[in-house]
């Protein structure tokens, strides 16, 4: 499977970044071979929609699954309607998140978001 997982950094042994739309990297991790990709997120300077951003360039990546700390209300529209399943509460490194999915130590979020609007932004004010 295909897991998308955000991340500080380029490598599995970077600390998982709580934020889906404005994390640093999507980290796009063959959850049987280990073998990844790292993808810049291009959203992460978003003035807005930076959820729905990321949600797109996940879906155009072909992650099956994302792993986050949270996820708001519009990603979670957009990943829903691109049916990626989401997975939330993930911390410590990548590759410590990608054992507890395959373990199903990972939460699946299906009833929505876990966090509001602009949760990434700081609580709404922009500044990062």
């Amino acid at each position: 499977m295909k897991l998308c997982v955000t991340s500080q950094g380029d490598d599995l042994d970077s600390e998982v970044d709580p934020r889906f739309g404005r994390c640093a990297y999507f980290l796009i991790v063959d959850t049987v071979s280990m073998e990844f990709e790292a993808v810049l997120n291009g959203g992460v300077g978003a003035a807005g929609g930076a959820g729905v951003q990321a949600a797109q360039a996940v879906a155009g990546l072909g992650a099956e699954a994302v792993a986050t700390g949270n996820i708001g209300p519009n990603a979670f529209e957009a990943l829903s309607a691109a049916g990626i399943r989401m997975f939330t509460g993930a911390s410590g490194t990548v590759r410590r998140t990608v054992e507890a999915f395959k373990t199903g130590a990972l939460k699946e979020t299906t009833a929505g978001p876990t966090t509001g609007s602009h949760s990434g932004m700081r609580g709404g004010r922009g500044r990062m």
